[in-house]
């Protein structure tokens, strides 16, 4: 004891800091070096009274694939499923305060005096069996609508593209999560050894100058070998995946099991899960530099396939051929098939582009349909087509007898759903007489989440992992199975 005060006398303030920094050094380089062992792990311990998320379907799926025709820059519903008749008696008149303050309305009109009511300008005939609703712009779509589930009760929190387009594709408005097709990935795995799980297709309409952020399809924090892959149009679909001139394959696998072996021993120095993934990635990569002109080829296609889905199938970089391309991805078990389709965005001009874009999708959407339901793949593959949000009632920018605008709507838009264990045949959801409001069978944006993991055999509230802290999931805190939707 008297050694203890001797010591403790002959401490200055300077050597006491000195020492007890040292000490907390120590501390924190032990803390770092542990996170290092589970950061990021795919099997993580949510926490001491929740059990590590088990891969697999929680109960038996419905469906085995999706194909998302993502319709980017916000569909009008008005011009295409949600028929508004009582629009023609108000048509130039305007709106009314109690229906237009019950929605958010963007920066765009915020100096615009006057909101005048403003039918479609297009004409619509009912079809099918579930007597539904269809513009004169998508034909072919109006002939399939026995094998549609459409859905005019889906809502919106955003209000601007990028927010919107990251809500319906990550469930956040910020960019940072991981997308639908990395959660599925991680959740259940790949059924295809030479592709990978999660692949993206863009095309562009004729005004398709709205900005689409990568952010829409990455991996966020779950592991790398998750995100999507973008396939280009042109000779090299992937960037960097073939070998430079000179290197041979057999000298590319000598390498490749050269890389794998030093891989490993950090892997068993620093458990880092995400060596593995940068594994699995470079053997990917190896794979698909076979698999991917395989699966992009389309010269083999016959005649009838083109007819089916229009003479734009035979052009690269079309959502037609993107729609090719995506059945023979389906074909091949990619789990997740991600079509962005461009230049939905009328702010002004609205029937003349909104004709351009419906003619660019209506055909192929229709044909891809077909085309899955002939090959019996169909009924274990989910088609969903839709945007980020709808399209205001009343009229932006100038109401003229030929032309008018719609401002972006997150009150009510359109989807339409089929195959993959959907209730088809069905119109689900109604609007009010302006299609400013879900007034019956409303599906926000994590009930359609949540009800898509449902039909891959997945609980939305089990499906999570833990990030700096807090246990995540696709649909946040929120979110409910729409069991009308459900075969």
């Amino acid at each position: 004891m008297e050694d203890l005060k001797t010591i403790l006398t002959q401490l200055n303030r300077r050597d006491f800091l000195t020492k007890a920094g040292l000490g907390f050094g120590s501390i924190a380089l032990s803390s770092i070096l542990q996170a290092g062992t589970t950061r990021g792990r795919e099997d993580n311990a949510v926490d001491a009274a929740v059990a590590p998320f088990v891969r697999g379907p929680h109960f038996s799926p419905k469906a085995k694939r999706i194909i998302y025709l993502f319709q980017s820059g916000g569909p009008s519903q008005l011009e295409t499923f949600d028929y508004k008749p009582a629009l023609a008696k108000w048509h130039g008149q305007e709106i009314p305060d109690s229906i237009k303050s019950t929605q958010r309305n963007s920066g765009m009109v915020a100096g615009q005096s006057t909101f005048p009511l403003v039918k479609s300008i297009y004409d619509f005939k009912q079809y099918g069996q579930s007597g539904a609703w269809v513009s004169e712009l998508l034909p072919y779509t109006a002939g399939i609508v026995d094998e549609l589930c459409i859905v005019k009760s889906v809502f919106t929190e955003a209000i601007n593209h990028e927010p919107a387009v990251m809500f319906v594709q990550t469930g956040s408005q910020q960019s940072g999560r991981p997308s639908m097709g990395s959660w599925l990935s991680y959740g259940l795995g790949s059924d295809n050894e030479n592709l990978p799980h999660f692949m993206v297709l863009i095309s562009k309409g004729v005004s398709g100058d709205q900005p689409l952020s990568t952010a829409a399809w990455a991996n966020g924090f779950l592991a790398s070998h998750h995100q999507g892959v973008q396939l280009r149009t042109g000779k090299d679909p992937v960037l960097y995946l073939q070998n430079p001139y000179g290197v041979h394959k057999e000298d590319r696998r000598r390498a490749l099991d050269r890389i794998k072996e030093l891989n490993e021993h950090q892997f068993t120095l620093w458990g880092d899960p995400e060596i593995q993934s940068k594994i699995s990635q470079y053997e990917m990569a190896y794979k698909m530099q076979t698999s991917v002109p395989d699966a992009v080829d389309i010269a083999d296609e016959p005649d009838y396939i083109y007819k089916m889905y229009g003479e734009d199938a035979r052009r690269p970089g079309t959502f037609a051929a993107n729609c090719l391309l995506a059945r023979r991805m389906a074909e091949r078990d990619v789990k997740f098939i991600q079509l962005y389709h461009m230049g939905w965005d009328q702010h002004g001009n609205l029937p003349k582009n909104i004709a351009s874009q419906a003619r660019d999708v209506d055909q192929a959407s229709a044909a891809l349909v077909q085309d899955l339901k002939q090959r019996g793949l169909l009924e274990d593959t989910l088609v969903v087509w839709g945007g980020e949000f709808g399209r205001t009632s009343f009229s932006q920018g100038k109401l003229t007898a030929d032309n008018y605008g719609r401002d972006h709507h997150p009150g009510c838009f359109t989807m339409w759903m089929t195959g993959g264990g959907i209730k088809t045949g069905q119109v689900y959801g109604e609007t009010d007489e302006f299609s400013y409001n879900v007034v019956k069978d409303g599906v926000h944006v994590h009930d359609f989440q949540a009800t898509l993991l449902h039909l891959f055999g997945l609980d939305h509230e089990k499906l999570v992992f833990k990030h700096q802290g807090r246990r995540y999931r696709l649909t946040d805190v929120h979110g409910k199975v729409i069991k009308g939707l459900i075969a």
